[in-house]
Parts: C-alpha cells; structure tokens; sequence
C-alpha cells in the first residue's frame, strides 16, 4: 500500500510511523532469534503472539489519522461530513438512517488495507487530496474521516458497527443538535462509559444557526456542562452549522491538529512493542563482564604443569650447574576442573541460569581443555647448554691471566740471575715487561667476574624465554578454547539486550580481546515505537 507522505514526525530520520515500529518489531524479533534456548519458551510464545499482532496492525499502516463522526438521527453528522470534504457524498436526510454503512473520505495517500479492515465498503469511500488541489489539504493529510450510521437507530445493525469502530478511531467527534443535545441515549449509552477518553473527543454543536446568537453561548455552556456530569472533562464544544459554514474552518483546525499526532493505532503498536521488548530484557542481565580471568587460569595450569620449575633448570643448566631438566607435568584434570570452575563462577556472575547454561555448554570439558593444554607444552624448547659467550669470556681470562704471570716471572728472572748487572737487559726493557705484565693482569682479573655475569644474563635470559614460551603456548589454549567461545556468548547476550534495549537507553559494553571495556557505538535508526 501507498503510505501518506510522512504527515507524522518519525524522528529525527523523518521515516513514517509505520516504518518506524516496523524496524522496532524487527530489532525485537532478531532479539528473540539470537537469544534461542536461552529465552525461556513462554516469553518466547507472548513476544511472539504481540509480534505477530503488531505486524498484521502495520500493514494495515499506522500512519493514518482515524476521526469520526458519531451522533444521533437528525444531527446533521452527514452534512457535516459533506462540509467538512467538500463532497456532496454523505447520504443526506430521510435515506440517512437505513443504512448501517460507513462513508469515508481520506486525505493524501492510498487507505484501501485500512478502510478494508474497518468494513468500509468500495462504493463507500472517496480520496479528497489530489494532484489538482495541490499543498491546499495539507495539513489534513493522512486523514481518514469516517461518518458512521445514527448511535440511536432503531436498527441494531448500526449500533453494533458504531460499537465496533468506536474503539478504531483516533478522534470522534460527537455531532449534537441544540433539541437532542441531552438525549439519554447519548449520555447514557456511549459517553459515561468513555469518561477516561476525554483527550480523543471532540463535540460538535451543529445546527447553531437555527439558534439565536444571544443563545449560542448559553446552549455551548450547558452542553460542557452536561459533558462534565458524565465525568467527561475538559472536552472542547465546538459551535457549528453544516449550512452555512459557520465554525467549520475551526473544526477543519482541530482535524489538522489531530493529523498531527501520533494515531491510535501506532500508539497500541508501540505499547505492546514496548511491552514485548521488556519481555525480552527480563531473560538477560544488565550488562556483561568487563574482565576475562585469562591470566589467572595461565597461572593456575602453568603452576601445576611445572612451567617455573623448568625454567630454573633451564637456568641452571646454562649457568654451568649440572642438573638435569625436567619434562613438562601433566596438567590435571582437578587442576583444569577447578581453574575452568573459577573462569565460570566469575563470567557467570549476574547471568540469567539459561545464559550461564550456555557459557558453560560452550567452553570444552575438561578432558579435553586438559589434552590441550599438554600438547601445546609439547612444542616449548626445553634443552640447554652452558652459555658459550661465558665461556669465550673465561678462557680469555685465564689467556690474560697466564700472560700476566709469564711477564712476572720473566722480570723476577733476570733480576735474580743478575742480567742487570752484567748489561745484558736494560730498565726500558723491564719497563716494556711490566706493563705488558700488569695489562694482562688487569685483564684477567676484569674479565674473570665480566665471564660470571655473562653467563648469569645468559642463563636469566633462557629461563625467562623458557617460562613465556610455555605461558603464551598455554595462553593460545586459553584464547582458542575458553576467551573466543565465551567472548561469543556474551557478544550473543549483548546483542540481545541492545536490540531489545528501548533506543536512547544507556548502550552497554562487552570485554575486548584484552579484557578492556568495549563501547557499542551501535546508531540504531530512529523510530516511534
């Protein structure tokens, strides 16, 4: 069907009433469709019916403004509705009330789905708006006036449609004449029974110019006054005569005005869309966990696998210790069972029981979380050597070291023989000697403590590579089989709470790789629901 031209406010996007609420049904259903088993199956089957419910009211279009016109026989309600379009259209006078069929006109746009479920037959319609008259009814359009058969007929059959539709309509006018303004049937049978409706109704005085104008004011009043008496108040009185035109301009203003609000029928819409969405929002949590407990379970399966003990051989061995390295421990299955208990009692928290079911159903079991992890400590490189940097530095130390003594005896030597004396070695010689002698002494004794610290660093160094190397071999485990299937879970939880989450509402945050808080940035359309 062809929608008005966006008569309403949608929004800051502009879009129809019924676009709108259509994409708010949507964001619900996908809700449900993503939350599956984890939505408990009796709010799954009432958001379901109100889905359904809401949908087949859309396609009738919630973009129309429904008004009508009700009275009694001899108001003028038919005439009224003849001014009020423009249209000689209404059956007017004594063939009037015996028919039970419904005249509408519209404004701006195709209505035919909307007509068709309000019983309107195809000879029973007329469009007002068209290219012709240009902007001229704009401010009517999306209108749907309808003028229903006399309340008071003597033929059931009419009642029972005006009972039927009253309940449809964003407006009704109520048509009264100045001699059956008080009739009981009126007050009696239809408006005390509408008492907290006073916001959608409107009463027409027609025929006011069969009133003397010294009177007019006085009949208005007394009108209101009866209107109160029924618990009706604050209703406007509208003085009117189809005949002459008088205070149909005004009516025509109070139409516009009602065009310009939300319908009835897209207010019920997004009432029970709201209402199915709260449905929604009871089967899952307030947010989710801004944290994953990722390096706490590393520690707990690394501790029992033995990773820091094998470090330090490792360690040892390169520092020169002769001590043998270990193999990498299984990790155990109480050890798994009690770190994987720990990860769900944490990401669990606040969880509705269907969702932690299936955080829990996602995660592997133990058995196999436990295989996991001892393949991956597989891979780690535990064999080590004395550091050869340590050792270059020690034997160029003991090299100083010997020279430095050579020196030395060299000089203590050819002093003791008496080589000084006779000539044969002068003291720019002994000099030559001793300064080579004490350099290389110097050397040793630098290069001795230089051979410790090397292979000290050497040895820290291939113990920490050891412990990180086995820590991020168990960490990749953890990634693939405890922080992807959770974070996907909890992404599915999320989704489930954004979409049914009222827009404008607070957006929530799921964890990041790194465990940090994750902003939405989700810009859902606009819409009216």
């Amino acid at each position: 069907m062809n929608a008005p031209q966006n008569h309403r406010a949608g929004g800051a996007t502009g879009r129809s009433e019924t676009s709108g609420l259509t994409h708010r049904a949507s964001e619900i259903a996908r809700a449900l469709e993503i939350g599956g088993i984890r939505i408990d199956g009796r709010v799954v089957e009432q958001v379901t019916e109100a889905l359904d419910g809401v949908r087949e009211r859309l396609a009738l279009g919630v973009d129309h403004t429904v008004v009508a016109l009700v009275g009694g026989t001899g108001s003028g309600k038919s005439s009224l509705f003849n001014a009020l379009t423009d249209f000689e259209f209404a059956d007017v006078g004594v063939t009037r009330p015996t028919t039970s069929k419904v005249t509408a006109c519209t404004w701006g746009g195709q209505a035919d789905p909307l007509l068709e479920w309000l019983g309107v037959d195809l000879d029973r319609r007329i469009e007002r708006e068209s290219d012709l008259l240009g902007d001229s009814e704009a401010e009517l359009r999306g209108l749907v006036l309808l003028d229903l058969p006399d309340h008071d007929s003597i033929d059931p059959a009419h009642r029972e449609v005006v009972d039927r539709l009253l309940p449809m309509v964003d407006l009704l006018v109520w048509v009264v004449d100045p001699q059956k303004y008080a009739d009981d049937a009126l007050h009696s049978g239809y408006l005390r029974r509408l008492s907290a409706h006073e916001a959608a109704m409107l009463v027409v005085l027609n025929q006011v110019d069969t009133v003397p104008p010294d009177q007019r004011a006085g009949l208005a009043a007394d009108v209101g006054r009866l209107l109160a008496e029924d618990g009706l108040q604050g209703v406007p009185v509208l003085s009117v005569s189809a005949r002459t035109g008088e205070g149909v301009d005004t009516l025509r203003a109070r139409l516009g005005a009602a065009v310009g609000r939300r319908s009835v029928a897209a207010e019920r819409a997004g009432a029970e869309l709201h209402d199915a969405a709260a449905l929604v929002l009871t089967q899952v949590a307030d947010g989710e966990p801004e944290t994953f407990p990722r390096e706490q379970f590393v520690d707990a399966v690394a501790e029992a696998a033995g990773v820091p003990v094998i470090a330090e051989a490792v360690e040892a061995v390169v520092r020169g210790n002769d001590v043998r390295v270990p193999s990498f421990g299984a990790v155990g299955h109480d050890t798994v069972q009690l770190a994987r208990s720990r990860w769900l009692d944490q990401l669990e928290a606040g969880l509705t029981p269907r969702w932690a079911e299936s955080l829990a159903a996602a995660l592997p079991d133990v058995p196999r979380l436990a295989r996991a992890l001892d393949g991956a400590l597989h891979g780690v490189e535990t064999q080590a050597r004395p550091s050869h940097a340590a050792g270059a530095v020690k034997v160029a130390a003991v090299v100083a070291l010997l020279v430095a003594l050579i020196g030395v005896g060299v000089v203590a030597g050819e002093v003791l023989m008496g080589l000084l004396a006779s000539g044969a070695i002068t003291w720019p010689d002994v000099g030559v000697v001793v300064v080579v002698g004490g350099a290389a002494l110097v050397l040793g004794l630098v290069l001795a403590p230089t051979a410790m610290l090397v292979r000290r660093w050497s040895a820290r160094r291939r113990g920490e590579a050891v412990l990180r190397e086995g820590r991020s071999a168990l960490g990749a485990v953890v990634d693939e089989w405890l922080v992807a299937p959770t974070r996907s879970v909890l992404e599915e939880h999320r989704r489930v709470r954004e979409l049914a989450r009222e827009p404008g509402a607070a957006a929530g945050a799921g964890p990041t790789a790194d465990g940090a808080p994750r902003s939405t940035g989700r810009d859902p359309a606009a819409h009216a629901g």
